[in-house]
């Protein structure tokens, strides 16, 4: 990696003082530049008066202009700085956490949590998958392929970027051949994860604490899980909790044929339907003896866009409201949202207002988000995204 040093970079200048420590300064904020570097470019950041401001990614392109790295004029964005960056992030997972004792899947980098913003890895047992939220980290993709196998000599690598942050972000990321499904384990539970499928890095491992949590309440108790994708909250339920039964909805087939599969896998028995939730769920309102002990509402992300929020939360209420009419008096029920632009105080808000439409009192028990594997700067709120709220009905 061939990377200017400091002082010989281009030199970007913010409209106004750097008044704060976000990595992210947006577009409005920053002056057009006479020779516009390439989008992803490094360069150095000064302030409306030339004071320095910081060092990172610029891209005229992306409403997040700038995505500074560091604010120390004398560290150098070179392939030191992104080895030491890597090598934290790992090591906080594998000797600070000790994740490899009970899981062989988790988040490795979690972007601006583990202070390299528009990165994310994964790993799935021999798979790593990378995730390039930003032109910056998609033209350093090779240095930190290279520095990630340091880490995990043989894995399998898969590098993937969402279209519309392509498109965001102007950069073109052709995708190699998806890597075979693997089977990871978390807590002695296996599953099947298909890194390259249309689900994200192919497992959703910001679950693990909750779905081991949620499982203390299910001995001998009958489980709903909602929106279930491949299964996790309810093949726990089962295998570790000894549900007595697990029901789980979900509208896409394909997930569906997963969630099967990983049944199989730990051999027990879940009765999978393909459903819409909302009309499943008025169809078992308008039975009154079909309830159920513990209830699991885990929908997809509801909007990117900061326009959509509101409708986002509609929707959150409605099928929150229906949830709450299958959970049995004292049951349990256990609500999650990850879409980071709900606030974990918008999203108890929505819980307040469903419980009172659907005329259910709801004592939370514990609010939670994602594992210590999706760590978030205090200063970075953004990065916290996953809000589960565990509840108990009446």
């Amino acid at each position: 990696m061939n990377t200017p040093t400091p002082g010989s970079l281009p030199l970007i200048q913010l409209k106004t003082e750097r008044r704060s420590n976000h990595p992210w300064i947006f577009q409005k904020m920053v002056e057009k530049p006479a020779n516009k570097p390439k989008p992803g470019s490094i360069v150095d950041i000064v302030d409306r008066e030339g004071q320095y401001a910081g060092r990172g990614f610029y891209n005229g392109h992306s409403r997040i202009a700038l995505r500074v790295l560091t604010a120390d004029p004398d560290e150098a964005v070179d392939e030191a700085f992104f080895a030491r960056k890597i090598g934290a992030a790992i090591a906080l997972r594998r000797e600070v956490l000790k994740l490899d004792a009970v899981t062989d899947a988790y988040r490795l980098i979690h972007s601006e949590g583990d202070g390299l913003s528009g990165l994310v890895v994964d790993r799935f047992a021999n798979t790593l998958v990378i995730e390039f939220f930003s032109a910056g980290m998609f033209r350093q993709r090779d240095l930190i392929k290279r520095i990630l196998l340091e880490h995990f000599p043989g894995a399998d690598t898969y590098a993937f970027a969402e279209e519309h942050v392509q498109k965001q972000e102007s950069f073109d990321l052709s995708h190699p051949p998806t890597p075979k499904p693997t089977v990871i384990h978390e807590h002695g539970v296996a599953f099947h994860a298909a890194p390259g499928s249309k689900h994200k890095t192919g497992f959703f491992a910001d679950q693990r604490d909750n779905r081991l949590l949620l499982a203390q309440w299910c001995q001998g108790k009958s489980v709903l899980d909602l929106c279930c994708n491949s299964g996790g909250f309810g093949i726990h339920a089962k295998t570790i909790g000894g549900a007595s039964e697990v029901t789980g909805i979900d509208l896409d087939e394909e997930i569906l044929e997963i969630a099967e599969h990983n049944a199989r896998l730990n051999k027990v028995r879940i009765k999978f339907i393909q459903a819409d939730i909302f009309a499943w769920l008025r169809d078992v309102a308008a039975n009154p003896d079909k309830k159920f002990d513990v209830v699991i509402l885990d929908p997809a992300k509801m909007t990117r866009d900061r326009e959509q929020v509101i409708p986002a939360l509609k929707k959150y209420l409605d099928m929150n409201k229906l949830a709450l009419g299958a959970v049995k008096p004292g049951g349990i029920f256990l609500t999650c949202s990850c879409t980071g632009l709900v606030s974990e105080e918008q999203f108890l808000d929505m819980l307040r207002r469903a419980a009172f439409y659907a005329n259910r009192s709801v004592q939370v028990l514990k609010v939670t988000g994602a594992g210590a594997d999706h760590p978030w700067l205090a200063h970075v709120p953004e990065s916290r995204y996953l809000k589960a709220a565990f509840c108990r009905v009446e």
